[in-house]
């Protein structure tokens, strides 16, 4: 058994020790097929909070449709709106493996939920996910009101992976005019790219602690589509010089993540940029902790921490 820092929060710990006893292969021995039912069926939950109405459409994306799961709470709006966009490093992670966490920003954010399945990688490397993402960001926003939303409340976030979309689709809305957004919600973001900066996490928690490092390399390679794309500030937020005119920003991140420093660094240069930021980090805890509340107690109180930043984010109002 592998012996961990003992300042590693228990349940994550004997998470970490069952899964360990599964054997579970690291991520560049899967194929693609193989390792996105894994992450369905890890992040799968028991129990799934009710809500007012789960909706599933489609809607015409910039090189086909994009399917969206619209999660509505009950009573009368208008809501705040969440575009949700999913994690699994552009490679996994669907609506459903999320439709959990979903489900309980819905409930306890009392907001709309758009939950978006972009196109993946390696079938669609970036920036084809991106621009899908903002194209249902901008979606979401023109049709608010039609989902008993408020247009001024509408706001983007997502995972690790999804995380990187979020700050990536809000760059791509300031720099392109719109949409608007009220707020980002950015959990552990993936924002950097490694082979230009290196931060110390990527070597303390890289091995022994969900997210592998060895994954994060598989991962890239599968999302970039060549060398250029490691200096694109679309495909990595932290490399881009101006983060002025944002909207106001959460970011979460998890003290045993390897991707903890580069999500640490996002949120002090967006604070440097003058964006509205509040920053909680989750010492004791391991990359992936959100989606499995069910398991890690700090999970829901992720989530919980989450939904009160959104339906009143700092200058949203």
């Amino acid at each position: 058994m592998t012996d961990r820092h003992p300042d590693l929060d228990e349940q994550a710990r004997a998470l970490l020790e069952e899964l360990e006893a599964g054997v579970a292969p690291p991520s560049s021995t899967l194929s693609v097929a193989t390792g996105r039912q894994l992450l369905d069926d890890l992040f799968a939950v028991a129990d799934p909070e009710p809500v007012g109405e789960v909706t599933e459409i489609e809607i015409q994306g910039p090189n086909g449709p994009i399917p969206l799961r619209i999660y509505s709470p009950e009573g009368e709006g208008p809501f705040p709106v969440l575009v949700f966009l999913h994690g699994g490093g552009w490679v996994r992670g669907s609506r459903d493996a999320y439709d959990g966490p979903c489900r309980l920003l819905t409930a306890e954010a009392d907001c709309v939920v758009v939950s978006v399945d972009y196109r993946r990688a390696p079938e669609h490397p970036f920036p084809a996910g991106l621009e899908d993402c903002y194209a249902a960001t901008a979606w979401a926003a023109d049709h608010a009101a039609d989902l008993q939303g408020d247009p001024d409340r509408v706001a983007v976030g997502g995972d690790s992976a999804g995380g990187n979309l979020s700050a990536a689709v809000s760059l791509v809305a300031r720099d392109r005019g719109g949409p608007d957004l009220a707020h980002q919600l950015l959990v552990y973001p993936a924002v950097n790219p490694p082979s230009v900066r290196r931060f110390d996490s990527y070597d303390d928690y890289g091995t022994d602690y969900f997210l592998e490092f060895d994954s994060i390399e598989w991962y890239l390679d599968q999302y970039l589509s060549g060398a250029a794309d490691v200096g694109n500030a679309y495909a990595f937020p932290l490399r881009a010089r101006d983060l002025s005119g944002l909207p106001p920003a959460t970011v979460i991140t998890a003290g045993f993540d390897p991707l903890v420093d580069e999500g640490t660094a996002y949120a002090e240069r967006l604070d440097e940029a003058g964006v509205s930021v509040e920053h909680r980090n989750y010492e004791g805890q391991i990359h992936g902790f959100l989606s499995l509340y069910e398991h890690i107690d700090d999970g829901r109180d992720a989530i919980d921490y989450a939904a009160d930043r959104l339906p009143d984010p700092p200058g949203g109002e």
